[in-house]
């Protein structure tokens, strides 16, 4: 994945819009884009746009947009209420927000466990998990417990909005309106970091500027370069430009596609020289990862 839209649930017109947006995933949200008195809407608007002709059609396709929903926070009591409405329609993952922990991520498998257990063994279908995972003060403690969390977590994504409201800084931003804060920029790289060390893909967090394109466009380079796979975004017209700079131009292609060849021509284990430079195992990660992520689009354009 290199973009990830969020699409309020509770709007048939935002949710029949989405799926011309080119995003590699819609995140339908009946969290923070519906109101509290919405909720109950919001889900039926939502079931009845999953089952639509439309979206069955959809999933028949080949390299298709992953459909996600964001439900609410475990602490609000409607979690399950989310899933008790949305598991039937088989989403391909649940975004988890204000995510703690392992503990949390473990919570919500559970979840998904018992409601898959009730499809029978015949059932194949795997729900995945991505946590949002920097916006609360105290979710920040638990960045380090992802690598105990269940095989459905898929990635890790940073959020720097609610993260103000919970310290209740005045921006998170510099005075350029580009340059995260200090605090911001160590949820940021905290997140990157976790998702490193669980083997999970790192997100980068949603652009709030809709107009500001070309700030998107650096502050997305700037996430490819530090490691982040894919970007969150809010309206339809960011994500191209998130596709395009989430994607490894072929210059970085071609370097990977001969890192790759010269640890296959190596006779030491571990070991390769590419250029009178010498590599080892992190360079072939890298390079492998440079690869799939240029085939992924490849496959989707």
């Amino acid at each position: 994945m290199r973009s990830l839209l969020f699409v309020p649930a509770d709007s048939d017109r935002k949710l029949a819009k989405s799926l011309q947006s080119g995003s590699d995933v819609l995140i339908f949200d009946l969290e923070d884009s519906v109101s509290l008195s919405r909720k109950p809407a919001g889900r039926e608007e939502l079931v009845k746009f999953l089952t639509s002709d439309t979206v069955r059609q959809l999933r028949q396709q080949q390299n298709r947009t992953q459909l996600y929903v964001r439900v609410n926070a475990l602490d609000t009591g409607l979690t399950l209420q989310d899933l008790v409405a949305v598991m039937p329609c088989h989403p391909d993952g649940i975004v988890l927000p204000k995510s703690r922990g392992a503990q949390d991520v473990n919570r919500l498998a559970h979840y998904l466990d018992a409601y898959e257990a009730q499809q029978g063994p015949e059932s194949a279908h795997h729900t995945r998990i991505i946590a949002i995972a920097t916006e609360t003060a105290d979710s920040l403690a638990g960045l380090n417990t992802y690598r105990e969390a269940s095989d459905r977590l898929e990635a890790l994504m940073w959020g720097a909005e609610d993260l103000s409201g919970d310290t209740g800084a005045l921006t998170n931003k510099e005075d350029d309106g580009e340059t995260w804060t200090p605090i911001f920029e160590y949820a940021r790289t905290r997140c990157l970091l976790a998702a490193s060390a669980a083997g999970v893909i790192a997100i980068d967090t949603v652009p709030t500027d809709i107009h500001n394109l070309d700030g998107l466009r650096r502050e997305t380079q700037r996430a490819y370069r530090d490691g982040f796979s894919a970007k969150a975004a809010i309206h339809p017209g960011q994500v191209a430009i998130i596709n395009q700079a989430m994607t490894p131009d072929q210059k970085t292609r071609d370097w990977a596609a001969k890192v790759v060849a010269a640890f296959e021509a190596s006779t030491t284990v571990g070991v390769a020289t590419l250029d009178g430079k010498m590599l080892d195992t992190p360079h072939l990660r890298l390079a492998r990862k440079i690869l799939a992520a240029g085939q992924f689009a490849s496959q989707v354009q």
